[in-house]
């Protein structure tokens, strides 16, 4: 049956961005072959929202479901002075309901999501 997820980031400058995924993020991984970097990332869950249908990404021949990809920790502010003390670029915080948000610059310059949940998880921590 099903034992894992796999997460596709697209981006405009893959090598840079997985530079940064192993070396300032230092996630553990794999190379599949030619620098090709896969990633392990840490416990994960998943959320369905409503969509108008127009948010897809061609894939396979098919047109797959769009997601966002939200790296979460446990205190958002230490985290993103962790990350700057790196150099890299972080968003405004924003106090939701749910969670306290920002986002996380890639070398590329596209943008991934990160917060602090104030909900409960769907994972033991």
């Amino acid at each position: 049956m099903i034992f894992g997820a796999h997460v596709l980031l697209y981006s405009t400058d893959p090598d840079a961005d997985r530079t940064f995924f192993r070396d300032v993020l230092q996630f553990k991984g794999v190379d599949v072959g030619g620098g090709w970097l896969i990633f392990a990332l840490p416990p994960a869950e998943i959320a369905v929202h409503p969509g108008d249908g127009t948010f897809a990404q061609k894939h396979g021949g098919q047109s797959l479901l769009g997601a966002l990809v939200y790296l979460m920790c446990d205190d958002v502010r230490e985290t993103v002075n962790l990350l700057q003390a790196k150099h890299v670029a972080c968003g405004e915080l924003e106090q939701e309901a749910w969670g306290i948000t920002t986002t996380v610059r890639l070398p590329s310059g596209g943008e991934i999501g990160l917060y602090q949940p104030l909900h409960q998880t769907a994972f033991a921590r």
